[in-house]
């Protein structure tokens, strides 16, 4: 098992780091030779699952596939850069293409939109892991997670995913630990989630307006804002940013609302709050 540093630093629920990792390994270590499919986006969570699933095949054997969903609601993010930790890995590389907006019960955003949207992508993984003899679907989930509104995770076990962060208990700062420990370039990449939770619940899902929001988020990314949100409420654009980089967006804010009412947007405002997960479920 890995070698780390510090055996006795606890990291959360009487556990230490070190067990955590020793419970997260054994877990995708029996997974491995049962042949497994990881719900790969190439960020932190799923590239942590991959590494440590590719080092446990080679040393016992099995079958790891790491699968991009190319989604409507979800950007695809970075392929180049996920086939490049797929190759760094060892894992074999696919990319699933599913519209979620196939399922009528998503269309008007509702509450349960999570639920019906992982029900319907992971259904779609098992199909494919079942063509490629793979016994295990895993997903990234973490314990911290939890701590916010998921009804996709009632899905994932109702369909009998196995999430192994979870249940090895590591948080976010775990997982990022573990992953620069490992090496993997995804170790500092921020999390980015479903375009649908840039709406209000209940408001209709527009291919249109979700891809102007799509196109500004790439682009305050661009402009080197780490962790970016555009929430619109009717005609106005809630911008979430980290607090410490306010000041670049002040310093920036002429530029940004020009291209961004290039994009349509009329009134464009910055959450004073700052960036966090979930603030459309208030």
């Amino acid at each position: 098992m890995y070698d780390y540093m510090d055996k006795t630093e606890s990291c959360g629920a009487g556990s230490t780091f070190s067990d955590k990792a020793e419970q997260l390994e054994e877990m995708i270590h029996e997974a491995v030779r049962k042949g497994v499919c990881i719900a790969f986006s190439g960020g932190v969570d799923s590239s942590l699952l991959l590494a440590v699933a590719c080092r446990e095949q080679k040393r016992s054997g099995g079958t790891v596939f790491g699968v991009m969903f190319d989604t409507f609601l979800h950007t695809k993010g970075d392929e180049e850069a996920a086939r490049q930790v797929s190759m760094e890995c060892g894992a074999d590389f696919a990319v699933l293409p599913v519209n979620e907006l196939d399922n009528t019960a998503i269309l008007n955003n509702p509450q349960d939109r999570c639920y019906q949207c992982k029900k319907y992508l992971f259904t779609r993984l098992k199909e494919f892991a079942k063509k490629h003899q793979c016994a295990v679907v895993m997903d990234g989930t973490n314990a911290d997670d939890l701590k916010a509104y998921r009804p996709g995770l009632t899905a994932l076990k109702e369909l009998g995913i196995l999430s192994p962060l979870k249940e090895a208990g590591f948080t976010k700062e775990d997982v990022r630990r573990m992953a620069a420990e490992y090496g993997i370039s995804a170790a500092g990449k921020p999390s980015n989630s479903c375009l649908a939770t840039r709406l209000p619940y209940g408001e209709r899902l527009d291919a249109a307006v979700l891809e102007r929001i799509a196109a500004g988020e790439d682009y305050l990314s661009g402009l080197g804002f780490s962790t970016v949100r555009i929430r619109l409420h009717g005609q106005v654009a809630r911008i979430e940013l980290e607090p410490e980089q306010f000041s670049l967006f002040l310093n920036l804010r002429e530029d940004i609302a020009a291209r961004l009412k290039e994009l349509g947007f009329i009134y464009i405002t910055l959450d004073a709050e700052g960036f966090r997960s979930g603030s459309m479920d208030l």
